[in-house]
């Protein structure tokens, strides 16, 4: 994972986020690129929205707002020694795209030409346009989307736990993760008894197959006991003591998780360690 993309928020999560890419950078010798994320509103709407003070007001601040995030963002790199982009330069390194447009699409049509999107998780308050921002680079942008949680721990992909529950979506992130799965010291596959899941190849089968790729792997099986297939799976890694979770997301649709419930949307929303997704 050499390239990682970072959407930028003015979002309280916004500095914990920066500080798990700078140290995922530094380990993995990565490039960072940032760039704002901002709402796609409509310029009519603006203009009912801004009654009341002039539209040239409007996009002064935001503006303003704009420059704030590219010199917090850089102002982060440089202070933990990460050196800006530069021709023929060493890894660790970052930019800051200027052109990105407005609107949240972009993060997944952009996000495909680089090996990992990072973003602050989303929560039961997130405002609607980072929660579509996240699933644009879920289900657009082709690549692996971590997600971090307020304070993320210290260590990075030493401890990691795979949920396997059968899927395609699974075996996508699975493949995914295969940079970080060689960097563990330790991996787990869980699966939750009577969670949800779907028919596909036992978790035996997924134990196999990373020691084909010299990636030691041990089994571990909980029962639900009163609780959510999401609520299990994070109870399980805090109990391991993990520092990374690997999950496919959404092997449910977006539209049945919205009205009964799913192990993805409990995940995303209660995380308190980084989730590498896919879809």
């Amino acid at each position: 994972m050499k390239t990682i993309l970072v959407p930028l928020q003015n979002i309280s999560m916004m500095t914990s986020t920066l500080d798990f890419v700078v140290r995922l950078a530094q380990r993995t010798g990565a490039y960072i690129e940032g760039f704002p994320l901002r709402l796609g509103i409509p310029q009519y709407v603006v203009a009912e929205l801004a009654a009341g003070f002039p539209l040239e007001s409007y996009q002064t601040k935001s503006e303003a707002e704009l420059n704030e995030m590219r010199g917090f963002f850089e102002a982060f790199m440089l202070e933990h020694d990460i050196p800006r982009a530069a021709g023929g330069s060493s890894r660790p390194c970052f930019d800051w795209l200027t052109t990105a447009p407005e609107g949240e699409d972009f993060v997944g049509s952009y996000g495909r030409a680089f090996d990992l999107i990072v973003m602050a998780r989303s929560d039961v308050d997130a405002a609607g346009p980072h929660r579509r921002a996240i699933e644009s680079a879920l289900f657009e942008g082709g690549r692996p989307v971590l997600l971090t949680p307020l304070n993320a721990p210290r260590s990075i992909a030493t401890n990691i736990m795979i949920h396997w529950n059968g899927s395609t979506e699974q075996a996508r992130v699975n493949a995914f993760a295969m940079p970080l799965l060689h960097l563990a010291e330790r991996v787990s596959i869980l699966t939750v008894v009577g969670g949800q899941g779907v028919p596909g190849p036992s978790a035996d089968r997924i134990v196999r197959q990373l020691q084909y790729n010299d990636i030691a792997a041990n089994l571990i099986r909980v029962e639900l006991e009163g609780r959510d297939t999401g609520e299990a799976v994070l109870d399980a890694a805090r109990a391991q003591g993990c520092d990374l979770l690997i999950k496919g997301a959404f092997t449910r649709t977006r539209l049945r998780q919205l009205m009964f419930g799913g192990a993805t949307s409990y995940i995303m929303e209660h995380a308190d360690l980084p989730v590498l997704m896919a879809h």
